[in-house]
């Protein structure tokens, strides 16, 4: 059967006859028994057989196997458990060649199948089987020793040789590695994967017919030549070569015929057990990915990458064909191809949508795989290489953010992830875009949480990094490191040593404290530090060189070591340039570093050896900055130890100095290095030494060589020389300036320059004057005479003095400015360029004061007419770009609008000096990104009207890596300013962009603030702007600002915002100052925002309501700018936005809602149990607006959460259709919870009904968005629904009532009797509520639910609405009872009687029970407020049955309070019951009895006073004391209390209470006397004379009444023998008296002197004083005789029945009565004697009262003579 393969493929017609499938199967399932008992060796064979094509097809593979497991396992015999523990015996035998390397396919394919199956039954076994057979196959060596030559030779077509096809074979194999690099990786599906399976088929068959060809041309070559014809010699040659290359071939062919076998195996077993293929991932790539690479088994490789792409998790295994051909590109190492595929953000095409390349379909598909979570940690390091290579990106692409995220989600420290690469390529990701520092930072340190201890050396290498922020962020990762995973490794130790050197300060601190962190010790093996001598950072190479230092300070020991190493890495790294140039310089600069930095800690037994070095090799490095550090290092070295070691070291020198020159070029080179050597020795000679002099001949000689820095550093030698000089001074310095002004070379003049310059920092700055070196430089620039080379010289020494002497110089420098201004315009190329170069000198070293001196010249310079002098000032000042950093901060700002200005000169040479000055400000640029764009820069500047706007297009598609410094600031903000003040929208949010960008890339904040003046009036002005854009991008560069500069550099920002906020100008004003407040205060900091925040909120309630407006408007944009901060204040903010909602400005609630639905849109699900509640409680606000917009809050959040828009428009239907759909109602439940769910529908459907009709479209337009069925959610939320409906019922809210009322009246008309069985049980349930205020609810619900449904409806109900009624109506809590009356008057309605025999005796049984009495009277009383008629007559004839109780009384009282004027037509039954009541023995009856029955009189109304008037009217009269009295005492109480007008009852009253006063009973006497007073007290003053004749007959009737009880003794009436009785009848006469007629007044006198006269004495003595004088004064004017007649009676009386008490009217009296004896009329004259003789008898002395009546007498007046 195995050798059917063979037969299938043989020629032979006569082939044997071969079974059908099933006898096959059958046969197998025959042996198959027998074959396991006997011996374990044919398990192989069985599985290979049972997988064989001929057995199984190709439908299913392992068919017959399971059949054969099913057959063996009916003969009790398990075949899994036989072949897992000779599972190695098998796979050996799958994987030998009678199997998987077998020569027949189809054995071949049985044992890819049998091994497939084998993954499926003991996966772990099976897989490590193969993976020893794989690691230890040959082809794999072999594969890897392959050559060029011989993968050139496999390409090479038959008969041919590899040397003749060299252009074909090249083209072969650049195809064969490029082949999928375009075309193929838009997408992949199995018909690519068929596609790259052809293509070494395809070749090989391309090969194959080439060599046929080939073979077929020689043929008939052969025919056609000679046959017995000698091969040449180079023919033989030929074919021995074909024969060796044909051998390669054929094992090039077996070595990729095996490993894509073994490939295609791996890729098989993966695919046959994915679930354990993906535990393997990591490892299984490791065995293919180098193998992509390979030009022979690539395709084999790919297709094993993609099965095992295939087996990552779901659902990223969707996109295994991308991912395969992702790590296909990154393995093969085109990197060119990879950018080419990756997306590279572009602002100009930001809008646009790119088409999907590989790698953007990768990152989507992660993106899509990562949302439910992060990846398997296998999964992940799978594709890790995919997202590192797009991080690796030398630039910013639009993949960045995603996969940064994607990152952030796979940083758990206890997974296995590939920790040190994700660390490197973050670290390439922040010196790449430093502003993703904020969280690229958090990931760092969380990875370093999870770092092992063999992984921290890797994660080290951030240390290494040429940014500062990479290198600190990399330190305070490794901080996180858990103490116990930090191991003493060399590696480790070095790296943090190097880094505790770094020439950062902060970055060498923080490595000290890791290194005492760690407790590493100084280390002894420097290894490291040499390698990282060479580092391509030259700041790694600089804290290299301090490290090695101070590690050999610690171990002086090993300084003979190191030197011997680094002068071996120095020959090493100084080989002969290849074909890029020297390529191993920097590392002999790490060695110059490295000797410079170990000058401290040398010794002297060192320096010979040293210095030896130097000059043998390093003076003569190729390199001119490593030779210069050479030469800098041996100085150090000589300054340090040259003092003790002259004698050493002077002779090395001189030695080398007197020896010949094998090479010229290379002894000048080492000769000037090691004279300036000699140079920094001398200084440590005695001054008196001869050879300080021949020293200083050679450093004179070596000035000549035309090197600066060889000059430069002669003349550093020669200063400290001078001290020897100092009587050749004149001389030497006369010999320098004329080498420095004769000299033919330029070199020559120059280096004598630097001598000079030298010379004079060593004699002193006096020397200048000393020897007229200033008046010498000046008469050369002065005097026209002078030759150019003269002038040249004069301006090389300016410079080099400026230069060596610094600020010192500075004096001078002032001097010569008019000269150098001057030489600016030298006719001279030469001197020009001199003085360019003594300019850029000048201003290197100025001071602030020397700029303020200088620039104010060169600025008024351009104010000048001669077109020279501007174009000299120009020169200079774009000389001044060479300021220092402080200076150049300080005067550039002054200085470019300046030159901007000059670009429009009308001189053609000044426009070109002011280009060329702008071009020197931009070439003393450090930012590289500026750099290269100063030509677009300086054509803004040029012609802004053109370029500004291409100006600021580049400026945004710049990627800052590094920080901005003055220089480019001052290009930048001209063209930015101008942006700023243009009118397109565009221009101006790109401009406003740059300047927020500008504050946090500067070097120095200070360099930024001398623009601050000119940018932030346009920033202002922008944030102002009518489009919202702009004002968003301005409020955002104004954060920028504050944020990158700090706050004290804006001292009036805020308080200009906060002013512009409450502005009443525009909302468009306030609304860009919030905005840009909101930003502000980003950058301010959260203490700054506690700090403010209270009075903002307070603002939100002031009373403009501008600035309620704008404050409220920054509510809108603090979430976007604080994030998730603000989150902590919602608390605190919510009900200042609620207030606002209830505004009565339209603007300032348009402000709020804006706010809130921002605080909806940012926190709806980080802080919806904070803005949930407050919402909720703005839908049952009083306020309709505020409940508008709850309304449309909740909606927002609801909509959010369902994940739909909430814009859909709902017409038409009926209020119930909605358009939600039952996935949005569970995505609410999932994030709200069912229970909160339900309360916040219930409040949606309760406003529904709103009595707003605003309110009710927009809770409608929300149930309708988000209820799919509304009877079934209504069913569903009944509970809650009416627990909320009786809560609101219950409100103190008469709106929240009235709404609840409305709405559950709505819920049973439009359910009806569907609701009913639901809503009474749980009304009547609700009654046993604890919460009054839910039982008032309850009683309000039922009320409503009665007056909705119908009757027919409620009777079926009524078993338990009267009961429930009943109860509530004897509630504890008086509101209860007053919401349980109405509901019964909703009952009464429906029942009618019914309701009342139900409900009412049971009140009144109530009334007689102590413990209920209360409750039920109440009760009663609130039913009978509703239904007084008809209740009233049932309970009445209960009160009043005698005796009346006192709690029967109160209960009168009560109802009758209640009843009011209903009570009109009772008050016969109710009001002599209280009467008698009144008079009771009991002082509780009594007062209970006295109340009721005042209850009664003041509710009594105009027409029940007909009927009570009479009543009191009869009771006064009754035969009962108890009953007169007790109508007398409620008449008083009346008429005090009545609000009703009762003057024309008051006459019957008076009369009846006056004849009252002669009463037998003294009680009602006195009642009655009070009475009258209080009825008297109720009429008008002015009515009171009319009831004058009614008191005298009262009065009459009463004195009548008494002269027939008290026969024949003086009649007095008892009632006005009591004290003051006579006041209530005072008011009536004197009003009589004083106001009324003659006649009324007769009346009055006459009728007070009747009640005089029936008073007692000492009653009227309390009186006799204010009536006596009123009389008196009426007496003695002009009135008719009648009334002085009355008068003179009264008074008559009165002095019999005063007496004594009327002594003080004596005198007055008397001189009254005596003009009345003189009066015409005779019968005053009469009365007039007679009350003069009633006078007499109370005066003591009657001398004075006959003198002047005799006086009288003898007047001869007859009537006086009468008397």
């Amino acid at each position: 059967m195995l050798k059917q393969g063979d037969m299938d493929s043989s020629s032979d017609s006569q082939l044997p006859f071969i079974p059908s499938n099933e006898v096959l199967v059958k046969c197998l399932f025959f042996i198959a028994p027998y074959a396991v008992v006997h011996s374990p060796r044919p398990y192989s064979r069985l599985i290979l057989c049972s997988h064989h094509p001929c057995l199984s097809g190709s439908a299913s593979p392992a068919g017959v196997y399971k059949r054969l497991q099913r057959r063996l396992k009916q003969q009790e015999i398990v075949f899994v458990d036989l072949i897992t523990p000779n599972i190695s015996v098998i796979c050996k035998e799958l994987l030998s060649q009678d199997g998987l390397f077998s020569s027949n396919k189809q054995i071949q394919s049985a044992a890819l199948c049998s091994l497939s199956t084998l993954m499926t039954i003991t996966p772990n076994d099976t897989f490590l089987e193969f993976e020893k057979h794989f690691i230890g196959l040959q082809e794999r060596t072999l594969h890897d020793s392959f050559s060029e030559n011989d993968i050139k030779i496999f390409y090479t077509p038959e008969g041919q040789l590899s040397t003749e096809q060299g252009v074909y074979v090249a083209e072969a194999v650049a195809s064969k590695n490029t082949k999928l690099a375009k075309g193929r990786f838009r997408a992949y599906d199995d018909q690519d994967v068929d596609m790259a399976r052809s293509v070494v088929p395809a070749k090989t068959e391309k090969r194959e017919s080439s060599g046929t060809g080939k073979r077929e041309t020689g043929k008939s070559t052969k025919k056609n030549a000679p046959v017995d014809k000698a091969k040449t010699a180079k023919e033989e040659a030929r074919e021995l070569l074909l024969k060796e290359e044909a051998s390669v071939r054929m094992k090039v062919e077996q070595v990729q015929k095996n490993l894509s076998l073994m490939l295609d195996t791996l890729g098989e077993l993966a695919i046959a057990n994915p679930i354990f293929a993906h535990g393997q991932l990591p490892s299984l790539v490791n065995y293919v990915e180098p193998l992509l690479s390979s030009a022979i088994v690539s395709d084999a490789a790919f297709r094993t990458m993609l099965r095992l792409a295939r087996c990552t998790a779901p659902p990223l295994c969707n996109w295994a064909p991308e991912i395969a051909a992702a790590i296909r590109v990154i393995s093969v190492g085109d990197f060119e191809m990879v950018l080419d595929l990756m997306p590279v953000i572009m602002e100009e095409d930001s809008k646009k949508k790119p088409s999907s390349g590989l790698f953007e379909q990768i990152v989507n598909g992660l993106t899509i795989a990562c949302k439910a979570g992060p990846l398997p940690a296998d999964s992940f390091t799978f594709i890790f290489p995919i997202m590192e290579r797009i991080l690796l990106s030398s630039k910013k692409t639009c993949l960045h953010d995603d996969v940064l995220h994607i990152l952030s989600m796979h940083l758990d420290p206890i997974l296995p992830l590939p920790r040190p690469r994700m660390l490197s390529v973050l670290y390439h990701v922040l010196s790449t875009v430093p502003a993703y520092h904020p969280s690229v930072g958090p990931m760092l340190n969380e990875l370093c949480l999870g770092l092992r201890s063999h992984e921290l050396a890797q994660a080290l290498v951030g240390v290494y990094a040429k940014e500062v922020h990479v290198r600190l962020t990399c330190l305070n990762a490794i901080k996180c490191v858990p103490i116990h995973s930090v191991q003493r490794d060399l590696k480790v130790s070095t790296s943090l040593w190097i880094a505790a050197h770094d020439p950062e300060k902060v970055v060498a601190e923080l490595a000290e404290e890791l290194w005492d962190l760690y407790g590493f010790d100084i280390i002894t093996d420097f290894s490291g530090i040499f390698d990282a001598l060479s580092h391509k950072n030259y700041n790694v190479r600089a804290a290299s060189a301090e490290a090695l230092a101070a590690a050999l300070d610690e171990n002086p020991d090993k300084m003979q070591d190191a030197l011997s190493t680094l002068f071996s890495l120095y020959i090493r790294d100084l080989g002969p340039g290849g074909e890029f140039g020297d390529m191993h310089w920097l590392g002999r600069q790490g060695i110059a570093l490295a000797l410079h930095s170990i000058a401290d800690v040398l010794a002297s037994k060192d320096l010979p050896v040293v210095m030896t070095f130097l000059i043998s090799r390093a003076l003569a490095d190729p390199n001119v900055d490593v030779r210069g550090r050479m030469i800098n290092a041996g100085i150090l070295i000589i300054d340090r130890h040259g003092k003790e070691n002259v004698p050493l070291l002077f002779p090395i020198f001189e030695s080398y100095l007197n020896k010949r020159a094998s090479d010229e070029e290379t002894y000048d080179l080492v000769r000037e290095g090691v004279v300036i050597f000699t140079g920094a020795l001398a200084k440590h000679l005695s001054k008196d030494d001869p050879k300080v002099h021949s020293v200083i001949e050679k450093l004179l000689d070596v000035l000549n060589t035309p090197s600066q820095a060889v000059q430069r550093a002669v003349s550093d030698c020669l200063s400290p020389l001078m001290v020897s000089k100092q009587e050749e001074g004149q001389a030497l310095v006369s010999r320098l300036l004329d080498r420095m002004m004769k000299c033919d070379k330029y070199g020559e003049r120059r280096g004598a320059a630097f001598g000079l310059a030298g010379v004079v920092k060593g004699f002193g700055i006096s020397s200048l004057k000393k020897y007229s070196i200033a008046a010498t430089l000046r008469q050369s620039l002065e005097d026209s005479r002078m030759s150019a080379k003269s002038r040249e010289g004069a301006l090389l020494g300016f410079e080099c003095l400026c230069e060596k002497l610094g600020r010192l110089f500075e004096p001078y420098v002032i001097q010569m400015l008019p000269l150098l201004l001057v030489s600016f315009s030298d006719q001279v190329l030469a001197v020009r360029e001199a003085a360019e170069c003594a300019a850029r000198a000048m201003m290197s070293q100025l001071t602030g004061p020397g700029v303020k001196l200088v620039l104010p010249s060169l600025l008024k310079g351009l104010e000048d007419k001669a077109w020279r002098t501007k174009q000299s000032s120009v020169q200079l000042l774009g000389a001044m770009a060479y300021c220092a950093p402080q200076q150049l901060s300080q005067c550039l700002p002054k200085i470019v609008p300046k030159l901007t200005e000059v670009l429009t000169d009308t001189h053609p040479k000044v426009q070109a000096a002011g280009q060329t000055a702008l071009q020197e400000v931009g070439s003393v640029i450090k930012n590289p990104e500026i750099s290269a764009l100063v030509p677009i820069l300086l054509s803004a500047l040029t012609d802004p009207n053109d370029h500004t706007k291409h100006s600021l297009d580049i400026l945004l598609q710049t990627t800052f890596i590094n920080s901005i410094d003055a220089p480019s600031l001052a290009l930048l903000v001209p063209i930015v300013h101008r942006g700023l003040r243009e009118r397109g929208v565009e221009t101006k949010k790109k401009s406003a962009q740059i300047v927020g960008n500008m504050s946090s890339l500067v070097t120095e904040p200070k360099d930024m603030i001398p623009y601050i003046g000119l940018l932030l009036p346009e920033v202002k002005k922008v944030l102002v702007d009518p489009i919202p854009e702009v004002r968003a991008v301005a409020a955002r560069a104004l954060g920028s600002l504050i944020s990158g500069m700090g706050e004290e550099i804006f001292p009036d920002l805020v308080p200009w915002l906060l002013d512009t906020l409450k502005s009443d100008n525009s909302n468009v004003e306030r609304s860009g100052a919030a905005q840009g407040l909101s930003e502000v205060l980003a950058a301010l900091g959260q203490d700054y925002f506690d700090h403010i925040l209270p009075d903002i909120i307070r603002n939100c309630s002031h009373q403009k309501a501008s600035v309620r407006d704008g404050h409220l408007t920054l509510f809108r944009y603090l979430p976007r700018s604080l994030g998730g901060v603000f989150q902590n204040y919602l608390q605190a903010v919510l009900p200042a936005i609620l207030d606002g909602l209830a505004d009565e400005n339209e603007s300032v609630r348009d402000a709020a809602l804006s706010a809130g639905h921002v605080f909806v849109e940012h926190y709806a699900a980080s802080s919806l149990p904070l803005l949930l509640p407050a919402i909720e409680d703005g839908i049952f606000s009083d306020n309709w607006r505020i409940r508008q917009s709850s309304v449309e809050l909740l909606g927002d959040l609801l909509f959010k959460v369902a994940g739909t828009s909430g814009k859909a428009i709902l017409e038409g239907g009926s209020d119930d259709e909605g358009a939600s759909t039952e996935a949005q109602g569970r995505a609410i439940i999932e994030v709200l919870g069912r229970e909160k769910r339900n309360e916040v529908l219930a409040a949606i459907y309760m406003v529904r009904s709103d009595v707003s009709l605003t309110v009710r479209q927009a809770a409608l337009h929300v149930w309708k968005t988000i209820v799919a069925n509304t009877p079934r959610t209504l069913k569903e939320i009944m509970p809650v629904l009416m627990d909320t409906l009786i809560s609101s019922l219950a409100s103190s809210s008469s709106e929240r009532r009235q709404v609840a009322g409305r709405s559950l009246g709505e819920l049973v008309r439009k359910l009806g009797e569907r609701v009913l069985p639901s809503i009474i049980p749980i009304l009547s349930q609700g009654l046993k509520d604890p919460n009054s205020s839910r039982r008032q609810g309850v009683c309000i619900g039922l009320s409503e639910v009665m007056g909705s449904a119908g009757k027919h409806q409620l009777l079926s109900f009524m078993d338990e609405l009267i009961p429930t009624i009943r109860t509530a109506l004897c509630d504890s809590t008086q509101e209860v009872r007053e919401s349980a009356g109405l509901a019964f008057s909703t009952l009464y309605k429906s029942a009618g009687l019914q309701a009342i025999d139900e409900i009412v005796p049971t009140l009144l049984r109530a009334l007689e029970d102590d413990d209920t009495s209360a409750t039920a009277l109440d009760g009663l009383k609130q039913i009978l407020s509703v239904r007084t008629a008809a209740v009233l007559p049932h309970i009445l004839p209960k009160l009043v049955q005698p005796p009346l109780s006192s709690f029967n009384a109160h209960a009168l009282g009560a109802l009758a309070e209640v009843a009011g004027p209903g009570l009109n037509s009772h008050i016969g039954t109710v009001l002599p019951a209280l009467i008698l009541a009144m008079d009771d023995e009991d002082a509780d009856v009594q007062n209970s009895a006295r109340k009721a029955a005042e209850t009664v009189l003041l509710v009594i109304d105009e027409e029940g006073i007909e009927t009570l008037i009479p009543e009191l009217l009869r009771g006064i009269n009754d035969s009962q004391a108890s009953m007169r009295r007790g109508s007398a005492y409620l008449i008083g109480f009346l008429f005090k209390n009545t609000k009703l007008y009762l003057a024309d009852e008051a006459a019957d009253m008076m009369s009846t209470l006056i004849i009252s006063l002669s009463d037998t009973d003294k009680a009602t006497v006195s009642a009655a006397l009070e009475a009258f007073s209080r009825v008297v007290g109720s009429i008008p003053k002015e009515q009171l004379p009319t009831h004058i004749k009614l008191v005298r007959d009262a009065v009459s009737t009463a004195r009548d009444k008494e002269r027939r009880r008290r026969k024949g003794v003086p009649v007095l009436v008892p009632g006005l023998c009591l004290p003051k009785a006579l006041q209530p009848f005072l008011p009536i006469f004197q009003q009589g008296l004083i106001s009324g007629t003659a006649e009324t007044k007769e009346q009055a006198a006459e009728g007070l002197g009747e009640l005089i006269d029936v008073t007692s004495e000492k009653t009227l003595k309390e009186v006799v004083v204010p009536i006596t004088g009123p009389l008196i004064r009426i007496l003695g004017d002009r009135f008719p005789w009648q009334v002085k007649s009355a008068i003179l009676s009264t008074l008559t009386i009165i002095i019999t029945k005063g007496g004594i008490a009327l002594k003080p009217f004596l005198p007055q009296l008397q001189t009254t009565f005596v003009k009345c004896l003189q009066d015409t009329n005779r019968s005053v004259r009469t009365r007039a004697a007679a009350a003069l003789g009633k006078l007499s008898a109370l005066s003591t002395r009657v001398d004075p009262l006959v003198s002047d009546l005799l006086s009288m007498l003898q007047s001869g007046d007859e009537s006086v003579k009468d008397l």
